[in-house]
């Protein structure tokens, strides 16, 4: 006897269907979300009865350690993409899993994050994209405020610019690092696209172009090509440039989605970036070490003896230790005349012992070596 062929599912059985796995993923959500409150309550307990034994802790650094952890955030990314079969993306899927989590963070400890601001740079766009949508996002003006509003405590975290692939290493970051007692956390790599942003009237219009300098780098060639007789002019950063291009009728603004969004600006023209693959490094900085994730970095700042083969003998352990470098850049010394220090990132966490015995080693033959810290590998 021959087989029937299945009948074509109709529309309003697929819309049931949808409806259905909806109420389940709510309920889902909001079982995750009583897990999340429940090990708030566990992590809670689990310090007041550590602060009955040990007496002047710290107790905004331990509610740190308390809520937020970076690496385990990590694990549950790596482990949702590796178990993601479709249809939907990798990215797609870790996003959603992301702010799953951010919301759920939340009900436990709403944290506040500083970044260099103000609204709308790519910064906070990158604040956002490590964190998720829930947390409080506090702009400042300059770097060195990012790291004195988590260094005092105002806010838990802080995101800084650290590297741009065609720009290169934004210097005043790595200087911070020198008189800081701040960690880093955790990195985050964002894809820029740069746009040509307008509030009112078009292309004939525009008697200034402004955006950060390095902004106006990378996209010199579009601007030449396109604009060749309009004034560019360098502001503190890309949002700083959305917000005049807002308020101010002839300027447009070369910045990011974000700042289109906030100060809701026309987009005149898209991916005006000379560089295709064009993409920032940030890193975020806090006040703990991080434990291992499987998956870390390594950045310390070292000051070598000024006696020839000095690098030689720094980067001798890694190569012997078959350790990766993924980063060496070099500093101007403050403290003493024509001398340096090398900032150098590996891949390892310092908690590993073999890890452990090179950063001893280089320990032995520097003048300083600074653990920044150990942090998870930016998301691929």
């Amino acid at each position: 006897m021959a087989k029937s062929e299945d009948k074509p599912v109709d529309l309003d059985t697929l819309r049931q269907d949808i409806d259905s796995i909806d109420s389940q993923i709510h309920a889902l959500l909001n079982r995750r979300a009583r897990c999340a409150q429940q090990v708030a309550e566990v992590k809670q307990r689990e310090f007041e009865a550590a602060q009955q034994f040990e007496s002047g802790a710290d107790s905004s650094s331990a509610q740190q350690l308390l809520f937020y952890r970076p690496e385990r955030e990590a694990q549950v990314l790596a482990r949702v993409k590796a178990a993601n079969n479709g249809p939907l993306a990798d990215d797609t899927v870790a996003y959603i899993f992301r702010e799953i989590m951010s919301a759920c963070l939340a009900l436990e400890k709403p944290m506040e994050v500083a970044y260099l601001g103000p609204e709308g740079t790519f910064t906070q766009a990158a604040a956002l994209k490590h964190f998720g949508h829930a947390v409080i996002s506090v702009p400042q003006t300059t770097i060195d405020a990012v790291f004195a509003q988590v260094e005092s405590g105002q806010c838990h975290y802080g995101v800084v610019p650290v590297e741009n692939s065609t720009e290169g290493m934004v210097s005043h970051t790595l200087d911070a690092f020198m008189n800081s007692s701040l960690k880093i956390c955790g990195e985050v790599e964002l894809r820029v696209r740069l746009n040509l942003l307008i509030g009112e009237g078009g292309r004939d219009d525009i008697q200034r172009i402004c955006a950060h300098q390095q902004a106006l780098a990378q996209s010199r060639r579009w601007l030449d090509a396109n604009f060749p007789n309009v004034e560019r002019v360098a502001v503190s950063s890309n949002g700083e440039a959305a917000r005049m291009a807002a308020e101010q009728p002839g300027v447009a603004a070369i910045a990011g989605d974000l700042a289109a969004q906030q100060y809701e600006l026309n987009k005149l023209a898209e991916n005006i970036e000379d560089q295709p693959d064009n993409t920032t490094r940030f890193l975020v900085i806090g006040r703990e070490n991080v434990a291992a994730s499987g998956r870390d970095k390594t950045s310390i700042v070292v000051s070598a003896h000024n006696r020839p083969g000095a690098l030689f003998k720094l980067l001798e352990p890694f190569e012997q230790n078959n350790v990766m470098l993924t980063r060496i850049d070099t500093r101007p010394s403050r403290t003493e005349t024509w001398t340096y220090v090398f900032f150098i990132e590996f891949e390892g966490h310092q908690d590993d012992p073999k890890m452990a015995a090179i950063l001893d080693t280089i320990a032995q033959q520097t003048v300083m070596c600074k653990i920044l810290g150990s942090y998870p590998k930016a998301a691929l």
